[in-house]
């Protein structure tokens, strides 16, 4: 099935309005976990009818096997260098770091690191980069899709320099293989530990509080 540039603006509009939920429910209501369980439904399901159509789109989006290990390798310097400064931060600053929650987050996160990427990525650059009428530069494709990143976790100023200058180099990756499984994985890893030890947010706590 030939993917259309329509389709692909309602694919960018679909995640901007999922991005304007997450102000509504998250940072208004304060309602953290059942705004990742409906993004995280909402979206599978969608990946689900979408592959239904069209066996290939998987593939095209990147939920695949092949270059997970060059991407992985690729990105792996970058993390570890980030992980490093998270680490010497927390020692510096005193952070807690014998907090079981961290442990539950550390492995769950990830899960929702994917949608992330396939929202940012694969929808919202991929498509910029797709769409006939659109004439951008990868760089330039790569500046908007990690300030739109970067805008989604307003007001933490010190998390939208993070996640900006993050999502700039995951988009390196993505370009050049194609592959959205290690971008999830070290989202969530290193989002964990940051907002733990840097942040001093109980992601934990904060999933289950609604008052």
């Amino acid at each position: 099935m030939k993917e259309t540039d329509k389709r692909r603006w309602l694919e960018i509009t679909a995640v901007i309005v999922t991005g304007v939920m997450k102000y509504v429910l998250m940072d208004w209501l304060n309602l953290r976990a059942f705004y990742i369980a409906a993004a995280s439904i909402f979206w599978s399901g969608y990946i689900y009818k979408r592959y239904r159509v069209n066996e290939f789109i998987l593939q095209q989006w990147g939920f695949r096997k092949d270059f997970f290990k060059k991407t992985f390798l690729f990105l792996t310097p970058f993390v570890l260098v980030m992980i490093a400064a998270i680490i010497w931060y927390g020692i510096s600053y005193n952070a807690i770091f014998l907090n079981w929650h961290v442990i539950p987050v550390f492995l769950f996160y990830p899960a929702w690191g994917i949608i992330q990427q396939f929202l940012i990525v694969a929808l919202v650059a991929g498509n910029l980069q797709a769409i006939s009428t659109v004439n951008l530069s990868k760089t330039q494709i790569f500046l908007l899709t990690s300030m739109f990143f970067a805008w989604v976790h307003y007001p933490s100023l010190p998390l939208m320099v993070f996640t900006f200058f993050m999502e700039f180099v995951f988009l390196i990756a993505y370009f050049k293989w194609r592959n959205l499984w290690p971008l999830g994985l070290f989202h969530g890893w290193v989002a964990s530990l940051l907002l733990f030890f840097v942040l001093g947010r109980d992601l934990w706590n904060e999933l289950w509080t609604v008052f």
